[in-house]
């Protein structure tokens, strides 16, 4: 199912739309309650509140990152390993999360395969997150990996997330992955793509903030500059509201110096603000999950909180001990970031 799910102003009259209410419902609940939920459970879910006015708030403070992959991607589900069995991250974690201090979901709904109609993955997993994560008080950023090989493509693929609704219930905020480059060799060339995307895609959300999942200045000026030369910063600076800097320490050498997580995330906050200006409201990324330790969890907080970020992540939920997931959110409010 393609389209945009609305339930607002519909729901129960008729046959149809009484089916796709209680079909998203239970994929919201994901539980076994869901199956026999009687008609007080369903009229609780139908009297939701209307949308909430999009702002930056939902990049404060820490957050937790799933994508398409995590949740098995695709229309035709099964998990990420394939198979059809449980996908390693469903709905029912939000519970964890909120339990580890998570104040905003990075969901993943949508990604690009080259075939079939743009839109989303699957929007009843897509329900079940917003829904449950808006039940545990979470904010939620929707966010895509445009190709650039095909602009219309791309944009519509944002445009669904922007729009999708259930229940009362859409995405927080928007966001894009700036990181691709094996469909348009040409840097200039994609750069180009990219700054009217960017630029078609302001127009379309109008007010709302949009936040930029970028590669770290560190990496693109410092240790691969031929991966993605001239990458257009000034161009991009006025056109969104929120910067993701993908500063994955993890993936650095020792030799480079990198390695070391203060040092990375400063280095990249510092750069970052003066390509895009003093000003930017940024949401630090750090490394991936599963070799991330304390040591470098303690130096990452050091750097956010005096780097003036706004929010600050590990990459992802699926790889981070939910412990270490706690750790860092109690030393974020403890350092005041968000």
């Amino acid at each position: 199912m393609r389209r945009r799910l609305t339930v607002a102003g519909m729901a129960l009259v008729t046959l149809l739309a009484a089916t796709q209410v209680v079909a998203v419902a239970r994929h919201a609940l994901r539980d076994e309650t869901a199956a026999t939920a009687g008609p007080g459970g369903l009229w609780a879910l139908l009297a939701a509140p209307q949308p909430a006015e999009r702002g930056l708030s939902p990049y404060e403070g820490v957050g937790a990152w799933v994508d398409a992959y995590d949740v098995g991607g695709g229309a035709a589900g099964g998990g990420a390993a394939g198979g059809g069995g449980r996908p390693p991250v469903t709905a029912a974690d939000v519970e964890a999360m909120a339990a580890a201090g998570v104040r905003t979901l990075y969901l993943q709904p949508a990604r690009d395969d080259g075939s079939g109609p743009a839109g989303l993955d699957d929007p009843g997993v897509t329900a079940g997150f917003l829904v449950r994560a808006h039940q545990r008080g979470l904010r939620v950023v929707g966010w895509y990996v445009p190709r650039f090989a095909d602009l219309d493509r791309d944009l519509a693929h944002l445009r669904a997330i922007a729009r999708f609704e259930v229940l009362g219930h859409r995405f927080d905020g928007v966001a894009v992955d700036i990181e691709w480059t094996g469909s348009v060799a040409d840097h200039g060339e994609r750069s180009t793509r990219l700054v009217e995307l960017s630029q078609r895609l302001r127009e379309e959300m109008g007010d709302d903030p949009v936040g930029a999942i970028v590669l770290p200045p560190v990496q693109l000026e410092v240790v691969n500059p031929a991966y993605w030369p001239g990458f257009p910063w000034e161009e991009l600076a006025p056109l969104y509201d929120a910067w993701l800097p993908m500063g994955y320490w993890t993936e650095r050498s020792v030799a480079s110096g990198y390695r070391d997580a203060a040092t990375y995330t400063t280095e990249n906050l510092r750069l970052l603000r003066e390509r895009v200006g003093d000003g930017a409201r940024v949401h630090a990324i750090g490394g991936l999950g599963e070799a991330s330790l304390a040591p470098d969890l303690a130096g990452f907080v050091a750097s956010v909180d005096r780097g003036g970020a706004i929010g600050a992540s590990i990459y992802d939920w699926a790889t981070f001990p939910a412990e270490a997931q706690a750790r860092l959110a109690a030393a974020l409010a403890l350092a005041r970031v968000g």
